[in-house]
């Protein structure tokens, strides 16, 4: 065994919600063991007893006193107050790991616990949770933004490695940013998705879904190759007419934020658009006439 690599450990889990619980399933399976773990509502207890079958329901100090290792898999704003919570209550044993999965901040909202002798990490999987078994296999390849204290990169980078995931460096001061990143295209993804099968549903489509999955898969794995350079389309052609059409008929069905998210995502085509300054100006004119339009109506 490597001295980066980490000993068989104690973990404890704090909370069972969707992140908590499967990776402290993972983390058994790579042969710690779940010394406890913090299940407030309903859903978490049985979702406890599903991935995490055995390991006894504690109070957070509880957790902490037993475990060498401690997930907090908590919402991004009560981090702060449980640390400080915890360090105050001096429940932290010296040279114990403590280890957040909040993709919004590094280490530094971990401080009052690296005070009192916490080996503290930030480690947030790049990838969407549903709280089930699932997800395990979506581990497998994940990449993990890491941030830590140069001396412990390779403790995080061991506990990455151990549940299959790729680690990438993320400093401290880019956390917002990264996090930024990932929040805008994965739920703004779920948005804009559900918002064209809205369309189409409108219009008495029988499978949305069915319709639009190969055009949007594709478009996904273009993009990702691509960059920019994947972009086709009426705005891409510089066609004004079809986008005026577009929001016409975008006006006439009256999907709540629909239009609103069709000019504002057009607009910001316009920016990657390989197109001259005359259709641009045309496209710049109609979104922004589309938009005085509905003000004063």
């Amino acid at each position: 065994m490597s001295s980066t690599e980490p000993a068989r450990m104690g973990v404890g889990i704090i909370s069972a919600g969707r992140v908590g619980a499967v990776l402290g399933n993972a983390l058994r399976a790579a042969g710690h063991q779940v010394t406890g773990v913090v299940g407030r509502s309903d859903a978490s207890r049985e979702r406890a007893e599903v991935l995490l079958p055995g390991a006894p329901l504690l109070e957070p100090e509880e957790v902490v006193e037993r475990s060498e290792l401690v997930i907090l898999a908590i919402p991004d704003d009560e981090l702060a107050s449980l640390a400080a919570s915890l360090a105050q209550r001096g429940v932290v044993p010296g040279a114990q790991i403590i280890a957040h999965t909040s993709g919004r901040y590094g280490i530094e909202v971990l401080r009052p616990l690296e005070e009192a002798g916490a080996i503290t990490l930030a480690l947030h999987p790049a990838m969407t949770f549903t709280g089930t078994s699932l997800d395990l296999g979506r581990l497998v390849g994940c990449p993990w933004a890491i941030t830590a204290r140069p001396m412990f990169a390779p403790i995080a980078k061991a506990l990455v490695l151990e549940l299959d995931g790729i680690s990438v460096d993320i400093a401290e001061g880019d956390r917002a940013a990264y996090h930024a990143a990932l929040a805008h295209g994965s739920n703004h993804l779920v948005v804009l998705v559900s918002q064209v099968l809205a369309i189409l549903d409108s219009i008495g489509v029988e499978d949305p879904s069915q319709l639009v999955s190969p055009l949007l898969q594709a478009s996904l794995e273009e993009v990702l190759r691509r960059g920019p350079g994947a972009l086709t389309g009426p705005v891409q052609r510089g066609d004004a007419g079809t986008v005026g059409n577009h929001l016409a008929a975008l006006t006439e069905l009256d999907l709540g934020s629909t239009l609103p998210t069709y000019r504002a995502l057009a607009r910001a085509a316009l920016d990657i658009a390989p197109i001259g300054d005359a259709d641009k100006a045309a496209l710049e004119l109609l979104l922004a006439r589309d938009n005085e339009t509905r003000q004063e109506t």
